[in-house]
């Protein structure tokens, strides 16, 4: 089987999606081909319908007052909430309210993009040596490398100090610092994008994998396969939209593409300056909310019920949420980097036992007890999922247009976008993919004269 059509998107996540709107809407012939049996990519909604709460796999927080999300929503009417409550650490074999953030937030001010650029191990060592006299600042440089590694899922002997400065700019100018859910989660906006494509004409096709990319000037053919079919697509240009790891794989291992000829050496050479983070989440729903019946640990009349986020330094699951202010009986813990290589590619069994283990160590309960009131769990392994192969993108030292040099056009034939080719300090988030995906959507509208 062999299709034409004017523009070929490869991959629908967030930028996809956004991406193939823009273009149907100049009047292209778009198609989008899908490796997984669904549209979203790294965004992965589980609607219980008992509970009527949306759990996400995925992508969980509208960062910020982003208007690549916001529009799009308010637009359809979608409540959006923003999240509150409390934060507790755990530290030393107790909880106590956080009174880190502002010690944090000093350490992290004195990074200067102006300097060379030097790991963010580098920088904390030479800016806050480890004080074993001074035990206050010794926690403040513990939590400010917590937060790294937690926020960016990022290994800080690699993540650059210039990216890290970049992404807080580009956080502080929208209010980044505030998370917000929508009604349903971010299948609302998906649904929305759904519309927008079926309103355009757009042919989307899932279970569709992306073997091979033979391309000249003005020409595409892509070899595919659909149920064990090969199929072949010809168009004037292809938008790839895949994750940095998938990218980077080679050729011959699931989900890669080979490109023939070979991408130019600058657009490699700049896919090796950037790393794709690791992170294993899990959602666990229990029967009620059982820390409401848990009393504050700094001995005032509240209990936990107002908890938001834990903070604490365990090793499997080191973070934890609750869905406030929506008061559903569901706790999110998430494990990055090291904590997410070690439960990577586990089995289900493994991976929710460890979370029930850390959050009664946590909680100072039984695990047994806490397995009684378990009632569902919900958790994707990105990492070896071989269409994502981690969570999402982060720059490194020496990564300094790197992501400019992934999202330039190829002889106005080849066009890149997806979260890791955002330019605007946004990378690693939904906002940062879609505004990727319409970047690149008007490049190839420019081609066309639209």
């Amino acid at each position: 089987m062999s299709i034409s059509t004017d523009v070929i998107v490869v991959g629908a996540g967030a930028s996809g999606l956004a991406a193939a709107v823009e273009l149907g809407r100049a009047g292209l012939a778009v198609t989008v081909l899908e490796a997984r049996d669904r549209i979203g990519g790294r965004i992965l909604t589980h609607s219980d319908l008992a509970s009527g709460v949306a759990i996400e796999l995925g992508a969980e927080f509208i960062h910020g007052l982003a208007p690549e999300i916001w529009q799009p929503l308010q637009a359809k009417n979608v409540k959006i909430t923003e999240t509150q409550g409390e934060s507790w650490c755990h530290a030393n074999g107790r909880l106590s309210p956080c009174d880190f953030f502002s010690k944090v937030e000093r350490i992290l001010q004195r990074m200067d993009a102006t300097e060379p650029d030097q790991s963010f191990s580098s920088f904390l060592n030479r800016c806050c040596p480890d004080s074993k006299a001074d035990a206050q600042e010794r926690a403040a440089r513990e939590r400010a490398l917590a937060y790294v590694i937690g926020f960016n899922a990022a290994d800080p002997e690699l993540v650059g100090v210039h990216w890290l400065v970049k992404g807080m700019r580009a956080e502080e100018r929208i209010e980044g610092d505030r998370a917000f859910r929508a009604r349903n989660g971010y299948k609302d906006l998906i649904e929305i994008f759904l519309q927008q494509l079926t309103a355009t004409g757009v042919s989307v096709r899932t279970g569709v994998v992306v073997h091979s990319i033979a391309w000249s000037s003005g020409r595409v053919e892509l070899t595919a396969s659909e149920a064990s079919v090969s199929s072949k697509f010809h168009a004037r240009h292809v938008l790839i939209t895949l994750p940095l790891a998938v990218l980077q794989a080679i050729p011959g291992e699931t989900g890669a593409v080979d490109f023939r000829p070979a991408l130019p050496p600058g657009k490699l050479e700049a896919l090796t300056k950037l790393e794709m983070g690791k992170v294993l989440r899990i959602s666990l729903q229990f029967r009620h909310r059982f820390w409401d019946e848990i009393p504050s640990p700094d001995g005032g009349p509240q209990s936990l019920a107002g908890m938001r986020f834990l903070f604490s330094q365990d090793e499997w699951f080191p973070t934890w949420w609750t869905m406030l202010p929506d008061r559903a009986p569901v706790m999110t813990g998430w494990a990055p980097f090291r904590c997410a290589e070690r439960l990577s590619g586990k089995s289900r069994s493994f991976v929710v036992d460890q979370a029930l283990q850390a959050l009664s160590r946590l909680l100072n309960l039984c695990p047994d007890d806490l397995a009684q009131l378990l009632e569902a769990e919900y958790f994707h392994d990105w990492h070896s999922d071989p269409f994502s192969r981690g969570a999402y993108s982060y720059g490194k030292v020496g990564a300094d247009g790197a992501q400019e040099a992934i999202a330039s056009p190829i002889e106005n034939t080849l066009f890149f976008a997806g979260e890791a080719t955002d330019t605007s300090g946004h990378n690693g988030t939904v906002h940062g993919a879609i505004a990727s995906g319409v970047r690149a959507a008007r490049e190839i509208m420019a081609v066309n004269g639209k």
